[in-house]
């Protein structure tokens, strides 16, 4: 049984790693096997209607944020009744939450005349579609609300494990039933049912791991006066989870309003190659978010330092790798799956990948911020916010994708690369050249690796567009000799990466001679 915040975050990520895999080969077959059997249309409404959904659920507040935040201590303490009572709260919270959505989901779907005027689809199969994403999304809300326990006590690996097997196997009959019968509702069905089971399963898990936790929804809001910085928090958050979404998650929005309901698909292939590969990040990093959290509860600056700088060169590692792999093995890869008819504009790649870089090395700053309960500057997601829409609206009536893309980088320039970190040494008590010190090194050690192999890409004898076996060969004499190259120089030049190595006794014992 693990018992460490350090094995526990492994064994997270190793779980996590392992369904990954699994799952990868379904996504990528999947998604070919739907856009032939679907078409590309219907791909581009769900993604649109997911993200209409993703809308609706700012109404969540940021409250399981805020919810994890208050758990960290309690769990570190294994106070039972002071998690029942969090807990209840919680659950309180999200009931009420979750009628608002359903509301707000009832009121917005009036619209969808207008809003889906110009489509090929019949209004029935849209709203059919609309709710089966509702029901499942509110089933959240209702009943799995106790998930959030097994991620603060740092047991992902559990809902990784549950959520991942039904995954599988809800997509394997979503690839025969659209193979055999094309039928779009047989497969919207599929969805909604995967919920419930999924439901059912997990929260059966959830009592055996913590047979001792109930949960009172109906007290929920007479304990709430008991902790009135829920609250405090949740407005913070709040505020923080509208700009996170305008960043994040319009993009399908965006791109059905200023460019077309297909482009929304053919994008939706590129982010979803983007996703699969943040998932690997998350799975690696995320686990260890609790850890953190319990780390900052303890108190010790020093070694609360030390981590942060062994998370951070781990971070920009593997940000790194995927970045500098992306732009040179996407779009042959896209032209191996699904052919070169779904490339698209150069531009738009890169600006994909400057925006990914962006968003997950700020992982770790973030991560510090939300265990220190620094939520308090919502002037910067407003900022953040009007940044982004006010270029976006100013250049994607031109420039389409482009100009979605270029507003989400000019506001992450700003607040995230200049603002946050700044924010978290306040809190720190550090000062501010402290962080630029160690993080100069990750961006010229990067910068420096992807030019030099960039240039010898070209170079290459082969062509990774013609064959499946070419675009192996490809990957393995460019990308391997990076991973080498670009891990090696961090060991030298970043002492974060000399220490997280020092974890494990192989490297420890090199470094002591």
């Amino acid at each position: 049984m693990a018992n460490t915040r350090f094995q526990k975050s492994i064994l997270n990520a190793r779980v996590g790693i392992i369904f990954y895999f699994l799952t990868l080969f379904f996504s990528f077959f999947s998604r070919k096997i739907f856009l032939n059997c679907l078409g590309d249309n219907f791909i581009g409404l769900t993604g649109t209607l997911l993200n209409i959904l993703a809308l609706l659920n700012l109404a969540e507040l940021g409250i399981g944020t805020c919810i994890s935040f208050f758990l960290f201590k309690p769990i570190q303490e294994k106070s039972q009744d002071k998690i029942m009572e969090i807990m209840s709260v919680f659950g309180y919270l999200y009931r009420k939450i979750g009628i608002i959505i359903g509301l707000a989901g009832i009121a917005i779907s009036l619209f969808f005349p207008l809003i889906f005027k110009n489509t090929s689809f019949n209004m029935v199969i849209i709203y059919f579609a609309f709710f089966s994403y509702l029901g499942s999304s509110l089933i959240g809300y209702f009943i799995n609300y106790r998930e959030i326990l097994l991620s603060a006590d740092q047991k992902n690996y559990i809902v990784s494990a549950y959520f991942q097997t039904a995954g599988i196997i809800k997509t394997i009959v979503q690839i025969i039933l659209a193979y055999t019968y094309k039928n779009l509702y047989l497969w919207i069905s599929i969805e909604f049912l995967f919920g419930i089971i999924i439901c059912i399963i997990l929260n059966w898990k959830i009592d055996k791991e913590y047979p001792w936790l109930k949960t009172n929804v109906a007290s929920g809001k007479l304990l709430l006066k008991k902790y009135p910085q829920v609250i405090t928090y949740t407005k913070q958050i709040f505020i923080q989870k509208i700009k996170e979404f305008i960043l994040t998650k319009s993009d399908e929005i965006m791109i059905f309003a200023f460019v077309s309901l297909k482009m929304v698909a053919i994008y939706g292939n590129y982010t979803m190659i983007l996703n699969k590969l943040v998932v690997l990040i998350n799975i690696l990093l995320d686990g260890i978010s609790a850890g953190v959290g319990n780390l900052v509860a303890e108190g010790n600056k020093k070694n609360t330092m030390k981590v942060f700088w062994e998370l951070m060169s781990i971070r920009y590692f593997i940000a790194g790798v995927i970045t500098f792999s992306l732009y040179h093995l996407i779009e042959p890869f896209i032209c191996w799956w699904l052919g070169k008819g779904y490339i698209m504009n150069h531009t738009i790649l890169i600006l994909l990948l400057i925006n990914l870089f962006i968003l997950q090395t700020r992982g770790i700053v973030d991560t510090y911020n939300q265990a220190l309960g620094r939520f308090s500057d919502t002037w910067s997601a407003w900022a953040e916010a009007i940044i982004n829409i006010g270029v976006t609206f100013s250049t994607a009536f031109q420039w389409g994708i482009i100009g979605i893309l270029l507003g989400k980088i000019s506001s992450t320039c700003l607040i995230i690369i200049l603002w946050k970190p700044y924010y978290l040494f306040q809190g720190l008590k550090l000062p501010i050249k402290e962080y630029w010190k160690g993080t100069i090194k990750y961006y010229v050690i990067f910068i420096f690796t992807f030019i030099i192999f960039s240039l010898l890409a070209p170079l290459l004898p082969f062509q990774p567009t013609k064959a499946i076996s070419q675009l192996v060969l490809y990957t393995a004499t460019l990308v391997i000799p990076f991973i080498i190259v670009y891990w090696i120089l961090l060991i030298i030049f970043a002492p974060g990466m000399r220490h997280f190595m020092n974890r494990f006794s192989a490297f420890n014992k090199l470094f002591e001679k």
